[in-house]
This record gives C-alpha cells, structure tokens and sequence, in this order.
C-alpha cells in the first residue's frame, strides 16, 4: 500500500501508526504526528492502523536555548 510521508510516497506493509515509527527509529523521540490533517495524541499510536492513501506528517522537536 502507499502512504504519504512528509511529502514523499512510501511502500508499506499494513500495520500500526507505532509499528511504522518503530521501523524509522521514531519512536520515543520527541515527534508531533499529524495523520490525514490530524494530530495523533501518542497514546493513540499502537491503535491507529495505517490505510492506503494516508497522510502523515512527523516533525521532530529540536531543543535548544
């Protein structure tokens, strides 16, 4: 199936929104993610489960001072 991802088209396999940012070392990162024009609080991560056509957005938090 194809997803968006930060703009870019990815072949995946069908599975969690945790399992994909698992697989990019994602997750337990500090990351905001936007699903289909929604943000996904990260409780919500191992229940949504990605679909063909979805759009994700996954920006990363930089600290600094």
């Amino acid at each position: 199936m194809q997803v968006s991802v930060n703009g870019q088209i990815e072949e995946i396999e069908a599975q969690s929104l945790d399992s994909y940012l698992d697989s990019k070392l994602l997750l337990g990162r500090r990351i905001a993610v936007e699903l289909n024009g929604e943000i996904v609080p990260k409780s919500q991560f191992s229940s949504v489960i990605l679909v063909d056509g979805d759009v994700l957005e996954i920006v990363s938090a930089i600290g600094g001072g």
